[in-house]
């Protein structure tokens, strides 16, 4: 009982580290990133720091296991709380969609305000979207950043894979322009795979025409 009782004050302090952080497109309170990453974190620490302890000390390294862990999961989820928060405010309005997947933050970029018809080349009109981009990811350097390119079902398997490689490559070089550090940079075609929408409709391939930039918390 004690053992349990010790796991349950080291959750309640973790867990009271995050709390709740407000979503600024409906202005509702949410749970965020950084309270789920601590709950979790913490009962994975209980778990080892009781499991390595000796008998006597079970409930000692139960409490000391889950702070540690709460710490460092809390902390990931709240980095990526506040970059995601950031990113919200900077892109409200531009037609690019804040996605958030654990502690990865995506970006979805639709094709038709990213690049002309059957272009690589990135739309002058979008700069100032990218400049914020590059800003916030300048701001928050402890995240690995992956570029990914698709399209949709129209046309040979082989141009459209080629496509998304070259669109992606124009976003990772964009930013990069704008003082991202290349080293953080990964990009990536995957032509017409990978669809979000049915491709039988002008509108969902509309959607399918899109490059994702795929934001990744590190510990370091």
């Amino acid at each position: 009982m004690k053992y349990k009782a010790a796991v349950a004050s080291a959750l309640s302090i973790a867990l009271l580290s995050g709390c709740t952080t407000l979503d600024p497109y409906t202005q509702e309170q949410k749970t965020s990133q950084a309270t789920k990453g601590a709950g979790i974190g913490a009962l994975g620490g209980a778990i080892l720091g009781a499991a390595v302890a000796g008998k006597g000390d079970r409930n000692e390294g139960a409490l000391a296991g889950a702070l540690i862990g709460g710490a460092v999961g809390g902390g990931i989820g709240y980095y990526q709380d506040q970059q995601e928060m950031r990113l919200r405010q900077e892109l409200e309005g531009t037609g690019v969609r804040v996605e958030r997947i654990g502690d990865d933050i995506r970006l979805i970029m639709p094709g038709n305000i990213t690049f002309g018809t059957d272009s690589d080349r990135v739309d002058p009109g979008f700069y100032p979207v990218l400049d914020s981009v590059g800003k916030v990811l300048m701001k928050f350097d402890r995240t690995q950043i992956d570029v990914e390119g698709y399209t949709d079902s129209t046309g040979s398997f082989e141009y459209n894979q080629q496509l998304s490689e070259r669109r992606a490559s124009a976003v990772a070089q964009y930013l990069m322009s704008v003082g991202v550090d290349r080293l953080r940079l990964n990009a990536r075609g995957y032509g017409e795979r990978n669809p979000i929408a049915d491709n039988g409709s002008s509108a969902g391939r509309a959607m399918n025409r899109r490059v994702e930039v795929r934001i990744r918390g590190t510990q370091r």
